[in-house]
């Protein structure tokens, strides 16, 4: 009951809080303007260290490292606040413009408000989406001078050789900024190369800055995850319904496909699609990902259908389904108003708990040198990279992309276990017990 109330409840909020919360046209014209304000060009930190005369070009003539960090803190307070300001109208809406006083969505949220493991993974799964949406933000400098075409860019930089502040292309700056495991070729984390150039996470072995990779990585990992959880979701639930609502030889039909697809090995079948449509024009969206995201939800569906079929089953066999085909309503209107509002929260909690891992094949495919084409940064090829260098100097090229993957999948993974226990009554009962067990053996 909990479960679909939620979903009903959430939907409702959204068409209210946009429409209650007393926002003015001035003030919506300068939230409008925010994300340009947190821009490269509004904050740079690309500059010139001239002796006696501090750094030029910079924000506010700080160094390029703490305008970058300026820049990478507004952004993260950017992201959260609008988040903190999305909280709030759901409270504006709950407790003014919501008819009823309660409903089991309060519950739900009393119970992860609780839950800190969920609440771990829910910090860190934002701080991955801000990071992928707001990216090129992000970064210390651009793709397209990082890494599309560094030698029709340039950069100035102090010579100390001739006194003046000269210029050389992005290209040429980058051989002398390389990390390839020896002394004289390594940059590592937060330092400067020759250039006056901040690299918060070090370089590669082709000079190039390794946050920026980093950052639009994350963003092609989100797209990918988001599609593939999209499409296999959307396949669960529709063959869920059917399955729950007709039975018998259509149940056993989806049921024999369903083992039929969860026999091939997902991996091998994944690779195996990579190589035969790598040369087809699907291929060519976005550097491959569209076609791994299909790739991932049509070997993906099963695991998300089998999670939700139970749920769908005993919700088809309740009174109010019996009394909505008496009352002659289509079967399609059935199972879209009176089933799927009840396995929605379990969809979500399943999908939360696979997006990790595809992120993760995602990542082995690029580390394997499939998936997404070069020059597109994804942080399996970044791993692959810098695996040579892992016992050298350079350790930071394979370490940082890899310790983010595993932060990132442990992310989505709390944040699943999280929205479970919230939806699931049986935790109060079980809170309910201990305390009862407690206050027993105190009294004793």
């Amino acid at each position: 009951m909990a479960v679909g109330l939620l979903a009903l409840e959430v939907g409702a909020l959204l068409e209210t809080v946009v429409s209650v919360l007393p926002v003015g046209t001035a003030a919506a014209d300068l939230v409008g303007q925010i994300p340009t304000l947190l821009s490269r060009a509004t904050v740079p930190n690309q500059g010139v260290l001239v002796p006696g005369e501090g750094w030029q070009g910079t924000f506010l003539g700080l160094s390029p490292a703490r305008a970058w960090a300026l820049r990478v803190g507004a952004v993260y307070a950017y992201g959260f606040g609008c988040l903190a300001w999305l909280w709030r109208g759901y409270l504006l809406y709950r407790n003014r413009y919501r008819p009823a006083s309660w409903t089991p969505f309060d519950d739900v949220v009393r119970r992860f408000r609780s839950h800190r493991w969920g609440q771990f993974g829910l910090v860190v799964v934002l701080a991955f989406v801000i990071m992928a949406v707001f990216a090129p933000a992000l970064g210390p400098t651009t793709l397209d001078q990082n890494v599309v075409d560094p030698y029709s860019h340039e950069i100035d930089y102090y010579d100390e050789a001739s006194g003046e502040v000269v210029s050389i292309t992005v290209g040429a700056a980058n051989l002398d900024a390389t990390s390839q495991g020896t002394p004289d070729r390594n940059l590592g984390p937060g330092n400067y190369d020759r250039y006056d150039r901040y690299h918060p996470f070090g370089t590669l072995p082709s000079g190039q800055d390794l946050f920026t990779q980093v950052a639009l990585g994350a963003r092609i990992s989100l797209f990918i995850g988001l599609v593939a959880i999209l499409v296999s979701g959307v396949v669960a639930a529709g063959l869920a319904l059917v399955s729950a609502y007709y039975g018998g030889l259509i149940d056993l039909g989806i049921v024999l496909l369903s083992d039929a697809t969860q026999s091939l090995p997902q991996l091998l079948v994944v690779i195996l699609l990579s190589v035969v449509l790598s040369q087809t024009w699907i291929a060519g969206l976005y550097s491959g990902g569209l076609l791994l995201a299909l790739i991932f939800a049509l070997t993906g569906w099963p695991s998300l259908w089998r999670a939700i079929r139970g749920p769908a089953l005993q919700v088809s066999e309740r009174t109010w389904v019996d009394a909505a085909d008496s009352y002659g309503l289509p079967p399609s209107t059935t199972m879209r108003r009176h089933i799927l509002p009840y396995i929605v929260g379990y969809l979500l909690v399943y999908a939360s708990m696979n997006l990790g891992g595809i992120i993760i094949g995602t990542a082995g495919l690029s580390f394997l040198g499939l998936g997404i084409s070069p020059p597109t940064p994804e942080w399996g090829r970044l791993v692959n990279v810098g695996q040579p260098l892992l016992t050298t100097l350079s350790w930071h090229i394979a370490v940082i992309p890899g310790v983010l993957i595993v932060i990132v999948v442990t992310g989505f993974n709390a944040l699943g276990d999280g929205v479970r226990d919230a939806i699931d009554a049986e935790t109060d009962i079980g809170n309910e017990g201990e305390a009862t067990t407690a206050a027993s053996g105190a009294g004793g």
